[in-house]
């Protein structure tokens, strides 16, 4: 999954969805493609390699992963998909692992071992020797399971055994997702080329931590990023302003509400998922949308309301 199209590491006149950001290194897309909901294409495994190519003609150069996302089934979809003349970077998560049986089809895996399994499975199901980014998933903030038990686990000893991996070439770059500000400070003296958390316009209490990455070069990749992902969350695409604003400018609120992140911090990197052609082109289109001074002041007004939804 690296290309030998390229001229100094980067692809030869590809397309540069929302333009381009800083990311482990490489200079990206700032819009990247979410491949999780392809779990739900689990029978119909054309329509899911064509969605997938289709983000890839269309300048997407960063997918998001897990070994978890259809029990595997995600992983081996990207494996058959992606060329090496793409030069697609390739990033995935562990701290859960596949659980098809359970009221939800994973469980927290978060104690070093199983942080090894987790990699060596995802190096398995997507043919690689090395993973571009590894993203350690806390649980330690935003929407989500909460960890009891032996799976609360200190997150230096979890760093340990990351750098370890990184340092036997199993990945690439350390990322964390669901991590607090603390938790970040402590982190960052291992090297983190990234961090997941749930941030949308109408969930912005992490802006503490959208900050000290950028201060610090390190990419902020959220997820949610319209909201909504359960019941008691707010939607981007529910507030007045958004709405106004897409008919203003002929987009979706859901385009608006993507389009304001980038507008929000050049450290910004998008991936949002889908499993349908249409609604992937509509995201990678947002990144096309501007913002005159008036409106980008009616959004950033909309007030922030708490992302805290634990599910258990």
């Amino acid at each position: 999954m690296t290309s030998s199209n390229t001229v100094s590491g980067e692809p030869v006149n590809a397309p540069r969805p929302g333009g381009t950001a800083q990311f482990a290194g490489r200079t990206l897309s700032r819009i990247g493609y979410g491949a999780m909901q392809l779990a739900r294409l689990h029978d119909d495994r054309d329509a899911a390699l064509a969605v997938l190519r289709r983000a890839i003609d269309l300048g997407v150069d960063h997918i998001d992963t897990a070994q978890f996302y259809g029990n595997g089934f995600v992983n081996e979809l990207l494996r058959e998909a992606i060329r090496p003349e793409d030069d697609v970077m390739v990033v995935s998560k562990v701290g859960a692992t596949p659980d098809p049986g359970g009221p939800i089809p994973l469980r927290l895996a978060q104690r070093p071992e199983e942080l090894r399994a987790s990699v060596e499975d995802n190096l398995i199901s997507l043919g690689l020797e090395q993973i571009p980014v590894v993203n350690l998933r806390r649980t330690d903030s935003g929407p989500g399971v909460r960890a009891t038990g032996d799976q609360v686990v200190d997150i230096d000893d979890q760093l340990a055994v990351m750098t370890a991996m990184r340092d036997e070439g199993k990945i690439g770059a350390i990322g964390l997702g669901s991590v607090t500000l603390d938790g970040l400070r402590r982190a960052i003296p291992a090297g983190i080329a990234c961090v997941q958390n749930a941030y949308s316009l109408v969930t912005r209490d992490d802006e503490a931590i959208t900050e000290l990455c950028r201060t610090e070069g390190i990419a902020w990749v959220p997820f949610f990023p319209l909201g909504g992902a359960f019941p008691q969350m707010p939607k981007v695409t529910d507030e007045a302003a958004v709405l106004a604003a897409a008919a203003s400018l002929g987009r979706t609120p859901a385009q608006v509400g993507l389009a304001w992140l980038l507008h929000h911090a050049p450290h910004v990197l998008l991936i949002p998922g889908t499993a349908a052609i249409e609604h992937l082109e509509e995201n990678i289109a947002a990144g096309t949308i501007t913002f005159d001074r008036d409106m980008l002041d009616t959004l950033d007004a909309i007030p922030s309301r708490s992302a805290e939804v634990p599910l258990g």
